[in-house]
């Protein structure tokens, strides 16, 4: 049996919105993007959303919007894909690691507390597989130091954080619709504020730095072609009418694995924590550290089943260590965390038949290591 990692969930709804934009005379600038950033920003319940063409487009902007820059410090977590450290680096902003809740896995407010000095502007949290980061406490961080959030929540549209969407708790924040995201565009994001003039900005920036008004070749600022096209942002509107279904199938796949795994020695299910709803982006189980991950890893895959190591750490990506000399032991929760964590096939169509296929060859392999 070939299991995969992930698969998109594309339908007949989804094909025939793009097809309708395809014989339309608009394939890009055109009335479905601006339809589905106001049908992204009522489900989220903030006043503005940018559609962009990726996250990390989209965090870019965010930094640049809220004028950070060279000199200024953002406090962001390890354990999260590069992206949410790299956008602070283009603007040459320096990125703080601190280390992440054992649990969570999202970044421990009391040790950002001990890390705000007089050049930090931003707290940068990620919601971490689709679990919210503890929001209340770094809020509260943010308002008694005067400094902003941007709130990665690229992995976590959908995410409740005691009753509170993921999305609408930063000054700014992100989600990103890659193929295996719970809603996809093909490649694209959204920024979403409830800043009017931050909003605008970011607009202006994801088109070469136009403003409203401008004439086709007049630039007000320094900008990106940064835009979402016609054709992405039809799929969007497609995939958000459903999303109330795709968050449904998620989350009974989610619940197969946690009661097929629940028994299995040297195994911890992902945890979420009170007053969270999940949002399931990947299905991701951690094994006890005398289990070799990366044996494990290997024997599945080479019977067919699609599993990858979420996340290895930022600060020990190569450039990280040669720009800024990390290494191993600076961050000891992370680099425990991802030395043991490991993601099974997880998307909206999965089987209980497949599920129990992962389920026993993951139990077999683990017994014979």
């Amino acid at each position: 049996m070939d299991v995969p990692l992930s698969l998109p969930d594309i339908g007949e709804r989804e094909r025939e919105a793009v097809d309708e934009v395809l014989r339309s005379r608009w394939l890009s600038m055109g009335p479905v993007v601006a339809a589905f950033e106001n049908k992204i920003a009522e489900y989220v319940g903030v006043r503005q959303a940018v559609a962009i063409n990726s996250g990390t487009s989209g965090l870019h902007l965010a930094v640049r919007a809220l004028g950070l820059g060279e000199g200024d410090e953002a406090i962001t977590t390890p354990f999260s894909f590069v992206a949410s450290a790299n956008c602070l680096l283009f603007e040459r902003v320096q990125p703080v690691f601190v280390d992440i809740d054992p649990l969570t896995l999202n970044i421990d407010p009391e040790l950002v507390k001990v890390k705000i000095t007089s050049r930090t502007r931003c707290i940068l949290p990620v919601h971490v597989f689709g679990h919210p980061a503890e929001m209340d406490e770094l809020t509260n961080l943010a308002r008694q130091n005067g400094l902003f959030i941007i709130e990665d929540a690229c992995e976590a549209l959908g995410a409740k954080y005691h009753g509170k969407q993921a999305g609408s708790m930063g000054d700014m924040a992100l989600f990103a619709f890659y193929p295996n995201k719970q809603l996809t565009t093909g490649e694209g994001g959204v920024i979403l504020t409830d800043s009017d003039q931050l909003a605008g900005l970011c607009r202006s920036m994801r088109n070469q730095g136009r403003d409203a008004g401008d004439e086709w070749y007049e630039h007000s600022r320094l900008g990106y072609n940064y835009r979402m096209d016609e054709m992405s942002a039809a799929l969007g509107c497609a995939q958000l009418s459903r999303v109330t279904e795709i968050l449904a199938k998620r989350q009974a796949v989610a619940k197969m694995y946690n009661e097929r795994l629940s028994g299995l020695d040297g195994v911890t299910v992902p945890y979420v924590a009170p007053g969270v709803e999940m949002s399931w982006f990947v299905y991701v189980i951690r094994f006890d550290p005398a289990i070799n991950r990366d044996l494990v890893m290997k024997e599945i895959a080479g019977r067919g089943i699609g599993c990858r190591a979420y996340f290895q750490p930022i600060h020990l990506q190569p450039f990280y260590r040669r720009s800024f000399g990390f290494g191993p032991g600076d961050f000891p929760v992370t680099e425990a965390v991802a030395a043991t964590t490991l993601a099974l096939p997880f998307h909206n169509h999965l089987t209980a038949e497949e599920i129990d296929y992962v389920v026993t060859n993951l139990a077999e392999v683990i017994g014979q290591c």
